[in-house]
C-alpha cells in the first residue's frame, strides 16, 4: 500500500522519527514535578519524557512525534507537559486516546493531538510517520501504510499556527484593534 499525501495548498504537513511510549503515561513521566519550579520551556525540555527514557531529551529532534497508548497526558492539570514536548522538538502525539485536560492543554499550548489506535498499535520505534492535520492523515513512510484520524477542525489549526491560545488571542487583538 502506498503512502497518499493530500496535503498542499496551505495544509499543515508534519514529518519526522516516532518514539513510542505505552499506555497511562502521566504528566509527571512527561515532566517530573521536581522540574516544577520553572515554566522555562528550553529548561523543562531538557527533561522531558525523562523518567521514562532517561536519554529521550538527548534523542529526540525537531518535528519528531511521540506515540503512546490509552489515556496520554493523564494525572494533573499542569500546562507544563505539552510546553515540554513542544519545546523539546515533539511536532505531534498520536495516541491511541488522551486524558481530556491534557488534550485541551495541548491545543491551548500550541501541541497538535490526534487519536489513532491503528497507527499507534503498527508503529515500530523511530519509523517515519508523515501527518497532515487538516484531513486526519497519518502515514507510516517506514511500513507504507495509511492510516485516518478525526481531521482537526479548522478554528483549531488557526490556534494551532499562532502558537497556542495566548498567541492566537493577542494576535486577534492586536487585527481587531488595527480595524
Amino acid at each position: 500500500m502506498m503512502c497518499v499525501s493530500e496535503c498542499g495548498n496551505g495544509k499543515t504537513k508534519i514529518k519526522g522519527r516516532v518514539w513510542i511510549f505505552g499506555d497511562d503515561v502521566d504528566t509527571d513521566a512527561i515532566i517530573p514535578a521536581r522540574y516544577l519550579n520553572t515554566s522555562d520551556p528550553l529548561e523543562l525540555a531538557k527533561h522531558c519524557m525523562e523518567d521514562a527514557d532517561p536519554l529521550f531529551p538527548s534523542k529526540v529532534q525537531p518535528g519528531d512525534m511521540l506515540l503512546a497508548g490509552k489515556n496520554f497526558g493523564c494525572g494533573s492539570s499542569r500546562e507544563h507537559a505539552p510546553i515540554a514536548l513542544k519545546a523539546a522538538g515533539v511536532a505531534c502525539v498520536i495516541a491511541v486516546n488522551f486524558a481530556r485536560i491534557f488534550y485541551r492543554n495541548a491545543f491551548n499550548m500550541g501541541l497538535p493531538i490526534l487519536e489513532c489506535p491503528e497507527a499507534v498499535r503498527e508503529a515500530r520505534e523511530e519509523d517515519v510517520f508523515t501527518v497532515c492535520l487538516e484531513t486526519g492523515e497519518i502515514c507510516n513512510e517506514s511500513l507504507a501504510r495509511t492510516y485516518r484520524a478525526a481531521p482537526v477542525p479548522s478554528f483549531m489549526i488557526e490556534l494551532l499556527r499562532s502558537g497556542g491560545l495566548m498567541a492566537y488571542v493577542k494576535k486577534r487583538y492586536l487585527s481587531e484593534s488595527r480595524s
